[in-house]
């Protein structure tokens, strides 16, 4: 199947107002689509079904599901094209409504650093919406603009009749399990990409990439055999920096541990704070919107892989003990946007610690804008 028949049967589902994503993974030249075959909104709750997830920020809402057995899948290879890209990003404020949103920010970012010097957490992600108008362009249109432009990220279009629809570029894994065998990172700090990824990171930045990696590990060790994490790394998304850990491991053998790393992780400090719980208190009284799913995490959910225990294909009687295993490769839903009546809603949010600055942390929200402004035009 070629790309644009692919996109024509998820066209023909959207027509329908039936439940669909399409998604292309990071660095891969083919793209996925999951058609789920009627309006029902399916939930899980145990993370054991199999099929394609889509899961809030607040863990304590439901976590939508796009059940295998209640679905048609579809793949077609895709081919990115080569764009020329602006590294610059553009911090232009716009008009008066914008600056009043600066205004606002700037309060709230303000208030929680007061929060944390009152020491009631060390970190807290605040958020905001945009709401940009987007005329007649077609959905599709911006999803394809996103493939090309994002090929290093989880690109996705997402939608439910009942629930909405979403599009997002996301270059942050939640969690990769195959087997016993887990992937996750720990991904914080933002700078603008200007010419090169040699850069220097400032306090503030280190600082709060590490309270995310030693979140995770403390997490972790409950339910891990072995665990490795990496030095943090510098990585470009689009055309912004951030600090990276590859965390990996082998999980122990008892128990349903999918689910309880993902009760464990999520909401990450990456896009919550520390401690979590009282990092989401306060993001859940103060930020005077919903962040619905921006924020929280999607993909694919226990998915068959099968795997020959000897790859010689003379040898039928080896090739018949095949192995199978589930596969789950899951995503933050970062530079995201949602479609409301001919409008594009997007979100964005930075981490705030006891030595961040309003101004620039205002500034970082508007570089981090920057990755769907671009599909926009």
């Amino acid at each position: 199947m070629t790309k644009d028949e692919l996109l024509k049967s998820v066209q023909a589902h959207w027509i329908s107002n039936l439940p669909f994503v399409a998604y292309s993974k990071p660095d891969t030249a083919l793209v996925n689509a999951v058609l789920q075959k009627s309006d029902q909104i399916h939930y899980t709750l145990d993370f054991e079904e199999s099929g394609f997830v889509f899961a809030p920020f607040n863990n304590q809402e439901e976590t939508i599901i796009f059940p295998s057995e209640n679905s048609k899948l579809l793949k077609a290879d895709f081919v990115v094209e080569a764009i020329a890209e602006n590294t610059k990003a553009d911090s232009t404020l716009g008009d008066e409504t914008e600056t009043s949103a600066q205004k606002q920010h700037k309060v709230l970012v303000e208030k929680a650093i007061s929060a944390i010097a009152d020491n009631k957490f060390k970190k807290v992600v605040i958020s905001r919406e945009e709401v940009l108008p987007i005329d007649e362009q077609s959905p599709f249109t911006l999803f394809e603009n996103l493939l090309q432009c994002y090929p290093s990220a989880m690109v996705y279009i997402w939608f439910h009749p009942k629930v909405g629809l979403w599009l997002g570029a996301t270059p942050e894994t939640l969690l990769q399990v195959e087997g016993l065998r887990f992937k996750t990172m720990a991904l914080a700090g933002t700078q603008a990409y200007i010419d090169t990824e040699a850069v220097v990171w400032d306090a503030k930045n280190i600082m709060e990439q590490q309270l995310v990696t030693n979140f995770i590990e403390d997490q972790l060790q409950p339910v891990v055999a072995t665990l490795n994490i990496m030095d943090a790394e510098t990585i470009k998304a689009g055309r912004l920096l951030h600090l990276r850990s590859h965390i990996s491991g082998i999980l122990k053998s008892d128990g349903n541990k999918l689910k309880h790393l993902l009760q464990a992780l999520h909401p990450t400090p990456a896009v919550c704070g520390l401690p979590k719980s009282e990092a989401k208190a306060f993001i859940l009284k103060n930020e005077n919107y919903n962040r619905e799913f921006y924020a929280g995490f999607l993909g694919e959910l226990n998915l068959s892989k099968t795997t020959s225990r000897n790859p010689n294909r003379r040898n039928v009687e080896n090739n018949a003990y095949a192995s199978i295993t589930k596969l789950s490769h899951l995503y933050v839903n970062l530079r995201c946007m949602q479609i409301k009546q001919q409008n594009a809603h997007l979100y964005v949010g930075g981490g705030i610690t006891q030595s961040s600055n309003p101004e620039a942390e205002w500034e970082e929200t508007v570089n981090k804008l920057q990755t769907m402004k671009r599909v926009l035009g």
